[in-house]
């Protein structure tokens, strides 16, 4: 017998073979295709989008907070006065007008 001759025996078993592989393959693509499957794919999805872009914020936050404090806070932690006190004055002089122009707008 040559190798290229198949008994019935081997032939049937490679169809038998074939036939699970091929059950396999429909459950698996039932599952996939199945809408729970679906909704928890597409959950997973937004998920992993809204944490990637939550993390983006944090880093980006967090460098422009890291740039502020360096503009009123030396690297050794020490306050800088020459530019905390302009800051400071122009946030009360807002403050200020902002309450006077209440005032006025009550008033008439």
């Amino acid at each position: 017998m040559s190798d290229d001759v198949r008994t019935p025996a081997q032939i049937e078993a490679e169809i038998a073979r074939r036939r699970q592989g091929l059950a396999e393959t429909l459950d698996e693509l039932a599952v996939r295709v199945h809408p729970v499957t679906i909704a928890r794919d597409a959950k997973a999805k937004a998920v992993s989008a809204v944490d990637h872009t939550v993390g983006q914020a944090y880093v980006a936050v967090n460098r422009a907070v890291g740039r502020a404090r360096s503009q009123f806070v030396t690297e050794q932690g020490a306050p800088r006065p020459e530019r905390i006190v302009p800051v400071a004055v122009g946030v009360v002089v807002l403050v200020a007008t902002v309450a006077g122009l209440s005032a006025w707008r009550r008033r008439r």
